[in-house]
């Protein structure tokens, strides 16, 4: 039997588009790590068992990269997690398409893009986080500012801010901070050289920045609470954290489907599936995620969720500022201020 070239293009594109058991293959990119990621797969192709879900873990930033790279010929399906900065700077490329949930009118005006082109999925609070093994609570620092004390000189690791959504969150939160103080972002770029100064180590990824916090190799680091609770939940780590004094970036963290997918419709029951009350229940209750809808029972969260969320003193955030320079600012911050604030 001879083919067609013509032919043989149409078939190698249907081959690609399934698995190879004969499924639709659908492609999600995500930070939100494996256990959420393969908890949610399973989920998923078991209620939609013509469809296989791929996904691929990696940070917000490389995220929006790959999909810049990807433009011409998009190979993700669903985005699935990143701050709201970072999607408004993707909407803003035409990277991503709209698409209007079953709960819209179940978040706020500023956990969504207006033109419904991302939503949010859960409310994220960055903390200060340490190895009670190294530090006890009474000497733990309280603030963003305490961390700068020269007391904590070597004792501070952080992931790698130019890829990770949470710390350009964190690095930009104090930036802002200076803008709104003193109309400038000196002082802001002053906080990180002096941040800089005291840190040991930037990790290359999460797992990294984990293992030497639980090996003791640093004492203090800044990230997001869901992931140190964990730590301290299912690997044991003698982590804790606690809410800067005066205040603490809470970031939302969205959900959206890519321009140029090739599954639409199997994008769409991905993104209503894991934005659904259940799976916001269930992300709380074993990842540790606050939801951003506001109709989910609070006698439905656990405790941990509850009291943080009576705890929580949002930073002002200017989430349009961010869009607009944040890639700028962590340029800067890359040449001028990264491993030049004094010897390692």
């Amino acid at each position: 039997m001879s083919f067609s070239r013509t032919t043989l293009l149409t078939l190698l594109t249907i081959l690609a588009a399934c698995g190879g058991d004969g499924r639709t293959v659908l492609t999600v990119y995500s930070p939100h790590g494996k256990d959420l990621l393969a908890a949610y797969e399973m989920e998923f192709e078991k209620a939609n068992p013509s469809i296989d879900v791929q996904w691929m873990d990696m940070g917000s930033q490389e995220v929006l990269d790959r999909l810049r790279a990807e433009q011409a010929n998009p190979q993700a399906d669903v985005w699935f997690g990143a701050p709201g900065e970072i999607f408004d700077r993707a909407a803003r490329e035409s990277l991503l398409v709209a698409y209007t949930p079953t709960w819209a009118s179940t978040v706020d005006s500023a956990a969504r893009d207006p033109q419904s082109r991302w939503f949010g999925t859960y409310l994220t609070p960055e903390v200060i986080a340490y190895n009670t093994k190294m530090v006890d609570s009474a000497s733990v620092p309280r603030d963003w500012d305490d961390v700068l004390d020269p007391k904590w000189k070597g004792k501070i690791i952080i992931r790698n801010p130019v890829a990770s959504g949470t710390m350009r969150a964190i690095f930009g939160a104090q930036i802002i901070r200076s803008i709104r103080e003193t109309g400038k972002p000196d002082a802001g770029f002053q906080w990180l050289r002096r941040l800089d100064a005291n840190t040991k180590e930037y990790a290359a990824d999460p797992t990294i920045l984990y293992q030497k916090l639980g090996r003791q190799e640093a004492a203090i680091t800044l990230f997001d609470m869901p992931d140190i609770v964990l730590l301290r939940q299912r690997v044991g780590m003698p982590v804790e954290y606690v809410f800067p004094k005066s205040g603490t970036p809470l970031l939302v963290d969205g959900i959206a489907i890519v321009r140029g997918t090739k599954h639409l419709a199997e994008a769409q029951k991905y993104y209503e599936f894991v934005t659904s009350k259940p799976a916001m229940i269930e992300a709380a209750r074993k990842f540790v995620r606050i939801p951003a809808r506001n109709d989910i029972p609070p006698d439905s969260l656990p405790p941990e969720i509850a009291a943080a969320i009576r705890k929580i003193n949002p930073m002002p955030m200017d989430r349009g500022v961010l869009a607009a320079h944040l890639d700028e600012w962590m340029g800067y911050w890359d040449s001028h201020i990264r491993n030049h604030g004094g010897s390692k």
